[in-house]
């Protein structure tokens, strides 16, 4: 039987449920809100964040069975193997790992966006190039890369290290968004009325929904950093269902709050007009000045800063655990499986996350947001196994004493439910005609990354399979039958 590497149990659930709400908010919150107005108006975005969220709760109910089932890391690569065997595990560990990856990176390039716009003299000094339209300064890539090392170095320093700081991170996020509302409260500007029309006026209200709908993958990805970290919990794994609720249920919030607050600053059209003729590098920020002034920037930049510290936090975590439990299961080189001699943490899978993730700063931002509208349906399909699999081991009707299946309706209905969600999200992305449909660029990237999987999996596919299934058991559950 070859060595099975474990985690430490290291991790209390206020640090889980952060590591979940903070890495599902991120920067998104603080940086998009303009840029979701515009394709489907404040009601239309907020309808479609609330829905896209209850649904996700939905899925959810999967997530909590598995994990309660299986409190091992590997996450949705677990789960796939679980329901449909090793080679649709490593469909869904490699997609996942993309989309990981991709928003650690996106996270760092947020807080370049930040500095853009605080200080736009300092960043336009070191102008390098032009790509799509975005101008890459040597500052922009030096403050992304050096958020990206710091955050590896603080993640190496342990599992515990890293929650309680996230825990933190997620309090004063939360703290901003409150100060922010209540500003927007008793400020003479901001007024209800100015979220009128409260959808887009270019498409009916279904389309703007579904706009929307469709990035709820993305918007929410986070909740499910969960299981990536369940073999690091130091509490019973049947409280993560609640704290997959709760997580998702202060995401959701938070970001309508950010909406709201964002639209009523003044009427919503004529802000987005504003951001186009000025050019604007964070129409967020400029909304939030315009009542607050420069205080509500200071405000609004600590509580983004807070967002991106918690997706990169919560992002490295959840990347470094999924290319361990691969490389435990010998599809990643062994190299992966490895623990740090002090922290024991997977420290290889957090140096290669930081490594690839600074390349990114190079190609700009807008290139890196083709890979990351591609990568939302590697987390759509990641959602697809999980609830899958979770519905094969549901019974409509009573069973017998010696089926491993559980006798439970409702959960087999949720589950059903999730698995028609995630094929639906695979759907608004995928298909040309949907409102939501990826653009060109991202196709092609997404078709590279499906490319280079059949590469990989071509090289390390004898070894993979030539594992015998109970101790490929063993490797990825920790047990010998399932």
């Amino acid at each position: 039987m070859r060595e099975r590497r474990k985690l430490e149990r290291s991790l209390k659930p206020h640090w889980v449920w952060a590591i979940a709400f903070g890495s599902a908010i991120g920067w998104g919150a603080f940086v998009l809100p303009t840029d979701w107005i515009s394709q489907a108006g404040p009601l239309g975005v907020v309808t479609g964040l609330l829905l896209g969220a209850v649904l996700m709760m939905v899925i959810g109910v999967s997530y909590g069975f598995l994990i309660e089932k299986f409190p091992v890391t590997g996450g949705e690569f677990a789960y796939a193997y679980i329901g449909f065997g090793r080679q649709f595990a490593f469909v869904a560990g490699w997609f996942l790992t993309l989309g990981y990856i991709c928003i650690v990176a996106l996270n760092a390039s947020a807080l370049a966006l930040l500095t853009k716009f605080l200080f736009p003299d300092l960043v336009r000094t070191g102008n390098l190039y032009t790509i799509a339209g975005y101008e890459v300064s040597i500052i922009q890539i030096a403050i992304a890369s050096l958020a990206l090392i710091a955050f590896a170095i603080l993640n190496i320093r342990g599992a515990s290290f890293s929650g309680q700081t996230q825990f933190v991170f997620s309090l004063i996020l939360i703290a901003g968004i409150v100060l922010l509302a209540i500003g927007a409260i008793i400020a003479e500007g901001p007024q209800i009325a100015n979220i009128t029309p409260t959808f887009h006026p270019d498409q009916s209200t279904l389309a703007s929904i579904l706009t929307i709908l469709a990035i709820a993958p993305f918007a929410y990805v986070g909740f499910d950093n969960i299981p990536q970290a369940a073999e690091e919990f130091k509490f019973e794994a049947k409280k993560a269902f609640g704290l997959i609720i709760w997580s998702l249920l202060a995401a959701g919030l938070a970001y309508s709050a950010m909406i709201l607050i964002t639209a009523s600053t003044m009427p919503w059209q004529e802000l987005l007009l504003n951001i186009s003729e000025n050019q604007s590098v964070w129409g967020t920020g400029d909304a939030i000045e315009s009542y607050l002034g420069r205080a509500g920037v200071w405000i609004i930049a600590v509580a983004v800063c807070m967002g991106i510290f918690t997706g990169l936090n919560g992002f490295y975590i959840s990347a470094s655990r999924l290319t361990f439990a691969m490389g435990r299961a010998r599809i990643l080189p062994d190299v992966f499986r490895r623990l740090h001699p002090k922290y024991n943490t997977p420290y290889v899978g957090i140096l290669f996350t930081m490594l690839i993730c600074l390349i990114a700063p190079w190609f700009g931002r807008e290139a890196l947001l083709w890979v990351v509208d591609m990568s939302s349906t590697g987390v759509a399909i990641a959602y697809f196994f999980c609830t899958a699999t979770a519905y094969k081991f549901f019974s409509w009707k009573k069973t017998g004493p010696d089926s491993s299946r559980t006798a439970s309706p409702w959960k087999k209905l949720f589950s059903l439910i999730g698995m028609i969600s995630a094929l639906g999200f695979l759907a608004l992305l995928l298909l040309p005609f949907s409102p939501a449909s990826l653009g060109k660029e991202s196709y092609i990237a997404l078709l590279v990354w499906v490319a280079l999987g059949i590469v990989f999996y071509a090289f390390n596919a004898r070894r993979y399979n030539s594992i015998e299934r109970k101790e490929m058991n063993y490797l990825i559950l920790e047990k010998e039958e399932i």
